[in-house]
C-alpha cells in the first residue's frame, strides 16, 4: 500500500484508466442451502467469502478449537521436544489418545494425535508444555485470535470441551483461523495427514492413529485437510480445506447435522462458480503513454482473485501515479517506493491493490526532459557540440 500521499496524474501526466461495464451478478448462493446453524465458503488466498450463513453469530466451537492450539504448538519451535504428561493432561475427559501418566512423548506426535484424533489429552499437554500453564496457554489462544482478527472469538481452553461458558467464536473467524494456519507448510502437513505412527514410551508397539476426519480420507477427493468438532451443547462442528485446479478453498460449518454433505455441497458449488483470475500481473504495466512513465512502471506482484464469469467484466482497475520530479529532483531526494499504485474495483467495491515501482533509468529521464530541449535551441542558434 502506498504509505506517501499521491497525486493523481492530470494534463501531462496520464492516468490510465480500465473501466468495464459493472453489472449485478448472480452466482447463485441463493440456491445453496446448508444444514448447519452457521456456515462460510472462502476462498484461501484472496480471503474471499464466496458464501455465508449466520458466519458472524457467536457459538460454541467443540473441538476445532484445536486448529489454535495446534498452530501455536507448531509456532512455538517445540516440535522436537519431549513433554512429559501430567496429572491434569492424564485425566482430561472426553476423545483420547489415552497417554499414561507421567508418559514422555514427543511434541510433534502430541500435535498429530490432537488434529488426527482430537485427543483433549494430548490439547493439555501441548498447552502445559507450550504455555507453561493451561492460563498461560489460554492467554496465548487469544492474543493470537487478536492477531489474526478473530474479533468475536474467545478462548478459555485448548480443546474445545463444554467446561467454561465464555468459549466461542464464529464461522468467520474460523475461517481467519485456517486461512492463517493453511500458510505454515508443518500445520498443512498434519492436517492433511490420513495416518500417523507414533513411537510409544517403554513399548515395543507404536500408537497408530487415523484421521476423523471422513472428507479427507474416505468422502471427497479434493479435500487437502481439517478439523472435526462434537460436544453435547456445540453438537457438530468441522472445519476442513479443499483444493482444485489450483483453487484453494476454507469452509466451516457450526452445529450441521449433515456437515460432511454440506461441506461437499459449497465445495462444488465453489469450484463449478469460480475462477480465480489473475486481476493484474507481475511486471511492466502496459499501456502508459505518459513520456516519462511509459515503459517504466513495474507491478510488484500478481492479484489474483475468485471470479464468476460474469465478474469478469465488472472489474475496474486504475494507476494513480506520483507527479513526474522536477529536473533532479528524484535523484537528490530519492525515488518514492512505491511510485504509485493499481486500485482494482468490482462493481465500485475495493478488493485490492497492487503497489507500483519506478524502474527506469533517471540520468535517461534527465536527458529526455532537459538536455534535448537544449539540444532543440543549440541546433536553432546554429551552435554544435564543438562550440
Amino acid at each position: 500500500m502506498v504509505k506517501k500521499k499521491l497525486e493523481k496524474i492530470n494534463l501531462g501526466v496520464i492516468v490510465f484508466l480500465l473501466l468495464f461495464s459493472i453489472s449485478t451478478v448472480n452466482v447463485g448462493a441463493n440456491n445453496l442451502s446448508v444444514s448447519g446453524q452457521a456456515a462460510i465458503l472462502i476462498e484461501q488466498e484472496s480471503g474471499r467469502v464466496l458464501y455465508e450463513k449466520d458466519a458472524h453469530k457467536q457459538l460454541r466451537i467443540a473441538s476445532i478449537t484445536k486448529i489454535m492450539t495446534a498452530i501455536l504448538a507448531i509456532e512455538s519451535g517445540e516440535m522436537d521436544e519431549i513433554v512429559t504428561v501430567s496429572s491434569n493432561a492424564f485425566g482430561t475427559e472426553g476423545s483420547s489418545l489415552y497417554l499414561r501418566l507421567g508418559e514422555k512423548i514427543k511434541l510433534e506426535d502430541l500435535v498429530y494425535g490432537l488434529m488426527l484424533r482430537s485427543g483433549n489429552d494430548a490439547a493439555v499437554a501441548i498447552a502445559e508444555h507450550v504455555g507453561g500453564s493451561l492460563d498461560g496457554f489460554v492467554y496465548l489462544m487469544n492474543e493470537k485470535a487478536k492477531e489474526i482478527g478473530m474479533n468475536k472469538t474467545v478462548f478459555n481452553n485448548p480443546h474445545g470441551l463444554d467446561d467454561h461458558e465464555e468459549h466461542y467464536s464464529t464461522a468467520y473467524d474460523m475461517a481467519l483461523l485456517t486461512r492463517y494456519a493453511m500458510k505454515d507448510e508443518k500445520y498443512r502437513e498434519i492436517s492433511g495427514t490420513k495416518s500417523y505412527r507414533a513411537p510409544q514410551e517403554g513399548e515395543n508397539w507404536d500408537r497408530i492413529w487415523q484421521n476423523k476426519n471422513r472428507l479427507l480420507t474416505q468422502l471427497y477427493k479434493y479435500c487437502t485437510g481439517g478439523k472435526t468438532g462434537y460436544t453435547k451443547r456445540a453438537k457438530r462442528t468441522l472445519v476442513s480445506t479443499a483444493t482444485k485446479d489450483d483453487v484453494n478453498l476454507i469452509a466451516v460449518t457450526i452445529n450441521a447435522p449433515s456437515d460432511w454433505q454440506d461441506h461437499m455441497y459449497m465445495y462444488n458449488w465453489g469450484f463449478d462458480t469460480f475462477e480465480v483470475y489473475p486481476v493484474v500481473k507481475e511486471g511492466i504495466v502496459d499501456n502508459l503513454q505518459d513520456e516519462f512513465y511509459k515503459d517504466k512502471v513495474s507491478a510488484n506482484y500478481t492479484f489474483e482473485y475468485p471470479l464468476t464469469a460474469g465478474e469478469k467484466t465488472a472489474i475496474s482497475k486504475k494507476i494513480t501515479l506520483y507527479t513526474p520530479p522536477k529536473a533532479n529532483e528524484w535523484k537528490e531526494n530519492g525515488i518514492p517506493n512505491p511510485v504509485g499504485k493499481i486500485s482494482i474495483e468490482l462493481n465500485g467495491t475495493v478488493i485490492g491493490e497492487v503497489p507500483l515501482s519506478f524502474i527506469g533509468n533517471l540520468q535517461e529521464e534527465k536527458k529526455n526532459f532537459w538536455s534535448k530541449f537544449i539540444e532543440l535551441v543549440s541546433m536553432t542558434l546554429g551552435v554544435n557540440k564543438d562550440g
